[in-house]
């Protein structure tokens, strides 16, 4: 994918980031409903139906479900499967490192977000999965801290890049051997009242500094990592991508606004405020 053409950055006015603020919210709320009945026993399509009866409950309607025929409110990705897994029989069994990928759209405009879990909790997972949750997490949270007005859109890839091969240096001297991959032919974007808008924002680093990032700007930041290769395959259903080498994948994303004031995370129900914290405090520390 090329970034050498010089995308348009849309700025939004304080009343449409309010607006995309409460579609956010929706987002983040489902997510946490959704993470607590993604349970063991449970089917990706109950979780799905969860998810879109409480997007609607919430005057809001599924960014997904339709968007290109996607059959789905939610994305549901397990195990090896990266990105756009559909929802439907598929069991969740103790274990299962899963990625739910959420939008909604509150009066015209889009939030979306995603998280990645350990069926029935860290403790029930393999420790690499659990540490590649973790770290995904962690390059989304750098690559937001790394957005500001006047900034250059493509330090957040810098940013996702340098926290994730920190974190494998940490990992490796504590004895774990990991190989993190983080995938270039999926990106992040800007988002608005289309879910996805220019610019494409890559999770990696690369030549150019990209694009002045203006105040108002509402972008998805999204990292989505994998214990082994960066090559992937769409199955027949033309959606599920799973990585080449069937390694387990984590996807973390959020909907965010850059202000003149800072950085409001509008799909993280306290605005992103504590994890923006100790992503800065962390940059700090390595700087």
């Amino acid at each position: 994918m090329s970034f050498l053409r010089r995308p348009k950055i849309e700025a939004k006015t304080t009343e449409q980031i309010l607006l995309m603020r409460e579609a956010g919210l929706v987002v983040g709320r489902t997510l946490q409903l959704v993470r607590e009945r993604a349970v063991a026993g449970t089917t990706t399509g109950q979780l799905d139906a969860l998810a879109e009866e409480f997007i609607r409950s919430s005057d809001s309607i599924p960014s997904f479900k339709g968007y290109h025929g996607f059959p789905g409110s939610l994305c549901v990705s397990v195990n090896e499967e990266v990105v756009h897994g559909i929802p439907g029989e598929r069991v969740l069994r103790d274990g299962d490192l899963v990625s739910i990928d959420c939008g909604a759209i509150f009066q015209g405009w889009h939030g979306d977000a995603a998280i990645s879990l350990i069926v029935s909790g860290p403790e029930a997972g393999r420790p690499e999965d659990v540490a590649l949750v973790e770290d995904t997490e962690a390059s989304m949270w750098a690559g937001i801290a790394a957005l500001r007005a006047g900034g250059r859109l493509f330090a957040v890839g810098d940013a996702v890049e340098e926290s994730a091969d920190a974190a494998l240096e940490r990992r490796r001297a504590a004895g774990q051997d990991l190989v993190y991959g983080i995938l270039e032919d999926y990106v992040g974007h800007g988002i608005g009242t289309e879910m996805h808008m220019d610019p494409h924002v890559p999770n990696y680093a690369v030549t150019s500094k990209g694009p002045t990032v203006p105040a108002g700007a509402t972008l998805a930041i999204e990292p989505m990592i994998t214990l082994g290769t960066i090559e992937t395959t769409t199955l027949e259903d033309d959606w599920t991508v799973v990585t080449n080498d069937s390694s387990r994948a984590a996807h973390w994303e959020n909907t965010v606004a850059v202000t003149e004031s800072g950085l409001w995370v509008l799909t993280a129900l306290d605005g992103g405020q504590a994890k923006l914290a100790e992503a800065q405090a962390l940059f700090h520390a390595l700087a």
